[in-house]
């Protein structure tokens, strides 16, 4: 993959170049975080925060108390994700907690060369020093590298806690197994769904149950599961054991996932890998925001329908 050339890369979520069903509303997906995560791990892990610029007393709530001061001086040992946010441990015992809202992006400046940010790159912030109207905080690392974050619609958080409290923190107390992980399986989602009388879909959308799982990703994974997601999420689930549909479920919600991390998401906007060639997976979709198109599968028409307020996409033939 050809290198990016200048010293600036951005990562970022926005909003889709298309005029697509409510898109314009909609927060960031696991993929979409995750990928932001991986571009940034390289660059901030193992470094020292050497200070911090706010711009604004907040984003969508109010930065911690003495957040600069609790951040500058420490080194960030570790970055992760955990459902939609993600969090990088401290050498002061801390996390910092981020969320990106529906704009929120990092542009990253050094003076030392290229950064591998992942696959793709995203128009910057407005200049390193992050002056522009919209870049509300910098991080300047020891090594000389300027990371800003930028938010024009200020929905995106950032929280500062102990580590001992990341299982009690409000944001992420009671949030579901990742959908990547060891734990998501057909016999925990049978455990789960066998009281629920809520519609499939629903169900899948429900973080206390899965972490980060959207309604771009449920509705491809239920397209090739076979499953309608009007299905009640219950008839899936036995007394004892369950439907070996959800066996497939659970492969097809892993293999979406994954093959949307690799294109980089769906929902962000103006990228284009390092080499110019625009990438996304919203060029694979079979079925989210194609209404009225034919069916890959059977040639009917993509239906849509709305389920609890969010655009349900599907082929009623083909998922049952």
């Amino acid at each position: 993959m050809p290198a990016i050339d200048g010293p600036e890369k951005s990562l970022a979520h926005g909003l889709p170049s298309r005029a697509w069903h409510g898109l314009n509303r909609v927060m960031p997906e696991l993929p979409e975080v995750e990928t932001v995560m991986r571009g940034l791990k390289p660059v901030l892990e193992g470094q020292r925060i050497a200070a911090v610029a706010l711009r604004r007393a907040g984003l969508r709530f109010p930065f911690p108390e003495r957040f600069s001061e609790r951040l500058s001086g420490h080194r960030i040992t570790g970055l992760w994700r955990r459902a939609k946010y993600i969090l990088a441990g401290l050498d002061s015992g801390e996390v910092l907690l981020i969320h990106l809202g529906m704009t929120g992006r990092f542009t990253v400046f050094s003076g030392q060369g290229t950064h591998n940010l992942g696959e793709f790159y995203f128009e910057t912030a407005a200049g390193e020093s992050g002056q522009g109207p919209h870049d509300h905080v910098v991080l300047s690392l020891e090594n000389g590298t300027r990371v800003v974050y930028t938010d024009p619609r200020r929905f995106g958080i950032m929280d500062l806690f102990p580590e001992a409290e990341t299982g009690s923190h409000k944001l992420l107390a009671g949030i579901g197994v990742e959908p990547l992980g060891n734990a998501f399986s057909a016999d925990y989602l049978a455990g789960r769904f066998r009281a629920k009388a809520a519609p499939l879909k629903a169900a899948l959308l429900d973080q206390h149950i899965i972490a980060g799982l959207g309604n771009i990703y449920v509705c491809e994974a239920l397209f090739r599961a076979g499953l309608s997601p009007r299905r009640k999420a219950r008839t899936l689930a036995k007394k004892k054991g369950h439907d070996p549909r959800l066996d497939q479920l659970v492969r097809h919600v892993r293999e979406v996932l994954a093959d949307a991390i690799t294109a980089g998401g769906s929902t962000l906007q103006d990228f284009a890998h390092t080499d110019g060639a625009a990438g996304a997976f919203q060029q694979r979709f079979l079925v989210y925001d194609r209404e009225g198109e034919p069916c890959m599968n059977c040639g009917a028409p993509i239906e849509r329908l709305v389920q609890s307020g969010r655009s349900t996409f599907y082929c009623r033939h083909c998922q049952k």
